[in-house]
């Protein structure tokens, strides 16, 4: 049994650096579609974080306890949401984009805005109302005096992004419902390792695992390495 673990690592890992193009094509359609989705969210959820940090206006309490609310839906559940939304007889299915990489990508918005949200608000919060005051008396731009306070707060920003590409990259359920795992086109590497080990295709799952294991490892230790920079040193 171990002999035939150790085999299929060793395929596994022959697959990665023979440039398997089936693999590959996998990895790529998961990096093109997250990447895409967090682009396209970054600036509208640090907006919304940002006002909902500075801001009071009606309502407010109901929005962030919504986008709480939001970050703890199982994927599967946002999934269902937006297969229904595109689907032939749905709101938006004049849009075709049911099985497709759009519609993934939309799926995986709704997925990391809750979360880039949440954690820029909270950054937000963590700053001294002050500085954001004197930028303001000193005449500094609305918009100005926003990039100081995010260029201030660079590093939880940037865990905050960390944290919703990683929760986006390896989410099965969502892509599976809206994207429907069609090869060379949907198939990401979460939803790849659920067909092939249901399969019996072992390799080319450890293969992919593999690659999600590396990049959690460097996503997990980046965001320990962040978070020791952004403590207070003791004297």
């Amino acid at each position: 049994m171990i002999e035939s673990w150790i085999t299929l690592t060793q395929q596994a890992i022959g697959l990665l650096f023979s440039f398997d193009s089936d693999v590959w094509s996998i990895i790529g359609v998961s990096f093109s579609v997250s990447v895409t989705a967090i682009i396209i969210t970054l600036l509208p959820s640090l907006i919304l974080g940002f006002t909902l940090a500075f801001s009071r206006f009606p309502g407010r309490w109901f929005i962030t306890n919504l986008i709480h609310t939001m970050q703890s839906i199982p994927t599967v559940v946002i999934g269902l949401l937006v297969y229904l939304l595109l689907t032939r007889t749905g709101p938006f299915g004049d849009l075709r984009w049911l099985f497709t990489q759009q519609g993934m990508i939309l799926g995986q918005m709704l997925i990391c805005t809750p979360v880039l949200v949440a954690l820029s608000q909270a950054a937000f919060t963590s700053i001294d109302r002050r500085a954001w005051e004197t930028s303001r008396t000193l005449g500094v731009t609305r918009i100005k005096a926003i990039w100081i306070l995010c260029r201030e707060l660079r590093v939880p920003l940037l865990l905050a992004v960390i944290a919703a590409f990683s929760r986006i990259l390896t989410e099965v359920g969502c892509s599976m419902m809206v994207g429907g795992n069609i090869m060379g086109v949907t198939r990401n590497m979460p939803t790849a390792i659920a067909l092939e080990t249901s399969k019996g295709d072992f390799a080319q799952a450890i293969a992919l695992g593999l690659v999600l294991l590396i990049l959690a490892l460097v996503l997990n230790f980046t965001l320990g390495a962040l978070r020791g920079k952004a403590e207070p040193r003791s004297h």
